[in-house]
């Protein structure tokens, strides 16, 4: 990624990102874009819960259906219902310049508000005794947020590899504590890590530098939860 000069609709001279990356064929462009919609971060959470939820039924032992759905529904209202709301509200009262936050400052209200989301969903499964694993990825979750804004003021890090990253880091984690072969899903944790980024180097205006950044802050924010939550 470089900076040039450039002259905008209002004819102001500005600095631009350029992305150094070759140009893709339109099909490549496409395929990065329906990635980087089906795994944005905010539905990272509820894809986890999900899986335990199919696949991992043993997380929940002691809980009825109700019980279950009630889990799925605090990480759907405060990690993805809410945040997408909030943003949208923020659009419609002209607060930030586009839904997309392409900017460090766009990005500044939407993690500060989401940080209260994400720390409710944290302390609503830690006070009513949820499933470790469900604690260790809220926590993760508001760790992240934290983290990405600390690091949003110094350059505008990747958002969805802050996501992936936790997730890949939750698979293997979860990979190494089951006694049960998790090899399958941990390879599919990997590739969607591995796709999402490379996806977003493609589509975005993201430098190497801010997707390894999300990816760090994503997988640090993990390994800080599992090590904290008893």
């Amino acid at each position: 990624m470089t900076d040039r000069l450039a002259i905008d609709e209002k004819n102001q001279l500005k600095e631009i990102a350029v992305s150094d990356a070759p140009v893709q064929p339109v099909f490549i462009k496409g395929l990065a874009n329906i990635f980087s919609y089906i795994f944005h971060p905010l539905f990272i959470p509820v894809y986890i819960i999900l899986f335990l939820l199919k696949l991992q039924p043993q997380v929940f032992a002691g809980l009825d259906d109700w019980g279950k759905l009630g889990n799925l529904l605090q990480v759907f209202v405060n990690c993805t219902f809410l945040p997408l709301v909030t943003v949208l509200l923020l659009k419609g009262l002209k607060f930030i310049d586009s839904v997309f936050l392409r900017t460090q400052k766009d990005r500044i209200i939407p993690y500060i508000i989401c940080m209260i989301y994400f720390f409710n969903c944290w302390y609503a499964f830690r006070n009513n005794h949820g499933a470790r694993e469900l604690e260790s990825m809220s926590m993760a979750v508001f760790n992240a947020c934290v983290f990405g804004f600390l690091a949003n003021i110094f350059l505008k890090v990747s958002m969805h590899a802050i996501g992936v990253g936790v997730m890949g880091t939750f698979m293997t984690l979860l990979a190494f504590n089951e006694s049960t072969n998790q090899t399958l899903y941990l390879s599919i944790a990997i590739l969607i890590t591995g796709i999402v980024c490379t996806s977003r180097l493609i589509v975005s205006d993201h430098s190497t530098k801010e997707i390894y950044t999300g990816l760090v802050i994503g997988i640090f924010s993990q390994l800080a939860a599992d090590y904290f939550v008893n």
